[in-house]
């Protein structure tokens, strides 16, 4: 079952209490849809969590569920978002690319860099290979699936260890954003000391990309 990604970050309203409303909705309606099946009924379908996503009456209700009721609505908004309202799944392809830059650069057959990147994204690509000096393990993998799948595997890491230093309510308003299950749940030691220094220069970029809003 494929669930479509909603991403709707505005920038907020002067008002207090339009703060408090406009950061409840923008969370309900940007979480990934699996994140509400699991809370509501994993047996909904994606359309079903869709439509509720896109209701404004349960969107404030939808948003306690997402934060289990743990979080402080009386705080006067939020700080910027910490990926600059991007989607953080290419956050961590573009923190995994760079990861994985030596396989990168070492992958020159034409099928092999086409499928590759039609996972992956050019983007991604390019970005690993201008940021070699970065790049992190010298494994090199040669399989493009393979080189895709850890790609996406270390990038979701780097950026679960990345957010685990951050505030718990911009932390969550990124993770939310995410399927369950991605290794940005579980990131290992490795990813906790390189995560830093991947992600300054992925938000770097992202700060060329967009205004911080």
């Amino acid at each position: 079952m494929t669930f479509p990604m909603l991403i709707s970050i505005q920038t907020t309203q002067p008002d207090a209490f339009q703060l408090r409303s406009v950061s409840r909705r923008e969370l309900a309606a940007s979480a990934h849809p699996t994140r509400l099946a699991a809370r509501l009924d994993p047996g909904l379908s994606a359309a079903t969590v869709v439509q509720l996503q896109k209701c404004a009456r349960l969107q404030p209700r939808l948003a306690e569920l997402l934060l289990d009721n743990d979080m402080d609505w009386n705080r006067t908004g939020w700080g910027p978002d910490l990926l600059r309202g991007h989607d953080p799944r290419r956050a961590a392809l573009l923190a995994g690319s760079i990861w994985h830059a030596r396989s990168l650069l070492k992958l020159v057959s034409q099928p092999d860099l086409t499928r590759l990147v039609d996972y992956i994204g050019a983007d991604a690509h390019a970005f690993g290979i201008r940021h070699l000096a970065h790049s992190i393990t010298d494994e090199l993998i040669s399989d493009p699936e393979k080189l895709a799948l850890q790609i996406e595997h270390d990038g979701h890491a780097c950026l679960g260890a990345w957010l685990n230093k951050r505030p718990a309510l911009e932390r969550n308003r990124v993770l939310l954003r995410l399927p369950v299950g991605t290794a940005a749940e579980n990131p290992g030691p490795e990813h906790d000391g390189a995560s830093g220094g991947l992600f300054s220069l992925v938000i770097a970029h992202f700060e060329m990309e967009t205004p911080v809003i």
